[in-house]
């Protein structure tokens, strides 16, 4: 049976700990899934908290891009596989809205897939608004259009 590869895109966001480690963590992992090792990351930048508590350090942001059978890892099963690691990075279980945390994985796109539920929503709601999402991403896939939108990431960076 042939594989159904997906590009999968992953924000990964850091801002307590060591979070060049962190990241380096995420991507280890993410290489893990994604089929043949395939993986492609942005450069990696600083910016500030958007929408966190006051105080909030500052964060480390990159995007990564990695392949996927959807057969194997379908969106559901990416996101739980997503959640247990940032839990075994440190992040609360329960944690409150946006708080500072070691890892963040945000699935950006799964293809052209969309879906729409209150737990999982592809592509990411926020993306196209979120400086520190299209700048890494614009790095990667400056052509893309995200599912939804009529703009590349290149043009979407210029509006944020």
């Amino acid at each position: 049976m042939a594989l159904k590869l997906i590009p999968v895109g992953i924000a990964l966001g850091s801002n307590l700990g060591n979070s060049p480690s962190e990241l380096d963590a995420g991507i280890a992992f993410l290489r893990t899934l994604s089929v043949e090792g395939y993986l492609r990351e942005s450069p990696r930048i600083k910016t500030t908290p958007v929408d966190c508590p006051p105080g909030s350090p500052k964060f480390l942001n990159s995007v990564a891009e990695i392949r996927l059978d959807s057969d194997q890892t379908p969106p559901r099963l990416l996101l739980e596989k997503l959640q247990a690691f940032e839990i075994s990075r440190g992040r609360a279980k329960d944690h409150a809205h946006n708080s500072p945390r070691p890892l963040d994985l945000d699935i950006i796109y799964y293809g052209d897939v969309t879906i729409n539920d209150p737990d999982l929503m592809i592509p990411h709601p926020r993306a196209h608004l979120r400086r520190f999402v299209l700048k890494p991403l614009s790095h990667l896939h400056p052509e893309l259009i995200l599912p939804g939108q009529t703009k590349t990431a290149d043009e979407l960076l210029r509006f944020v």
